[in-house]
């Protein structure tokens, strides 16, 4: 059976909501969680973007069993690796086991904050690769002085370390880096139903291994007021990775998306309140062969009303998946 996840956007939503959100998503009755983390919102029209780590502590204590997970965490950049494995573990240990740490390569939208340019894709994945060594060094309780290609580690040791260390997901995009994550990650990420890059994880040393997908959605009981909100919010998710990872700032999203128009996301994101077409939608990834889906209800102010109506409507359908 497939898990059905709820998503902490913290692009859309402030952080005392946020853990309010997450609160009423464990009572609910979803499968787990996950969370953004964002320096900047997509668009200026989601107006938000606090730290998602402390957020993420705050959501720990909140809930008692509701597992988290970052969606993703960039530990190359604006954080050093060394930095997010202490991050990592000292959630582990807040949340009493149920933390898993996604990481991915970064979007310039978050990384361009603290300066020194953009890398490409191929020096982005290098980096990607030297940080989760770091981390599993520092999650092995190892003493780890590190001089690499892209990072320097002196005497650095994790003083405060969980029993099991968190679970590492590796978002993926293309072939290397499904190479990447099957052979360093313990899941995969991937925000679009392809089998193709499943298959790529499974022949690179995935298989058997969790694999969680993302799925934007927009319920409300008007359809139109859905489909302006999911607009005015999220049209930005149909550039796809090699877009979205280059552009730097909220105003370059908004320039590249100026000509999708409410019919295109219409039909790329399900918009009401007819169940079926959040299931059919939910099922491109069960089919493609995805393990868990988070979804993603769009309208930071609209998370109530969803997450009651995903509890005595929509999870009891997704359940039959």
């Amino acid at each position: 059976m497939v898990q059905i996840g709820y998503t902490m956007m913290t692009e859309q939503a402030g952080p005392r909501d946020l853990v309010e959100h997450v609160v009423q998503a464990e009572k609910a009755g979803f499968d787990f969680s996950v969370t953004s983390d964002h320096y900047f919102p997509w668009l200026a029209s989601q107006g938000h973007a606090p730290n998602a780590w402390a957020v993420l502590g705050a959501a720990a204590q909140a809930t008692s069993r509701i597992p988290l997970m970052t969606y993703v965490t960039c530990p190359t950049t604006r954080y050093h690796p060394a930095v997010v494995a202490q991050q990592a573990a000292t959630v582990q240990l807040l949340s009493e086991g149920r933390f898993r740490l996604g990481l991915g390569s970064g979007e310039n939208l978050n990384e361009h904050v603290v300066g020194g340019g953009w890398p490409s894709a191929g020096i982005r994945l290098e980096k990607l690769e030297e940080a989760v060594g770091i981390i599993r060094a520092l999650f092995e309780g190892r003493t780890l002085t590190h001089h690499g290609a892209h990072y320097d580690v002196e005497h650095a040791k994790l003083w405060d370390l969980p029993d099991r260390p968190p679970p590492i997901g590796i978002a993926v995009s293309g072939e290397r880096s499904c190479r990447l994550a099957g052979h360093l990650a313990d899941l995969v990420i991937a925000t679009e139903p392809e089998r193709e890059l499943l298959e790529s994880f499974d022949r690179h040393g995935g298989a058997g291994k969790p694999r969680v997908g993302q799925l934007p959605v927009s319920y409300d009981p008007d359809r139109d007021a859905a489909i302006d909100r999911a607009h005015d919010q999220f049209r930005w998710s149909g550039l796809g990775w090699p877009v979205n990872s280059e552009l730097p700032h909220d105003g370059a999203f908004a320039s590249a998306t100026g000509s999708v128009t409410k019919d295109d996301i219409a039909q790329a994101i399900p918009c009401g309140s007819k169940v079926d077409d959040f299931v059919e939608a939910v099922r491109a990834y069960t089919d493609a062969g995805f393990t868990e889906v988070a979804l993603v209800q769009i309208g930071g102010d609209q998370q109530a009303p969803y997450v009651d109506w995903a509890a005595e409507e929509l999870l009891p359908a997704l359940r039959e998946l």
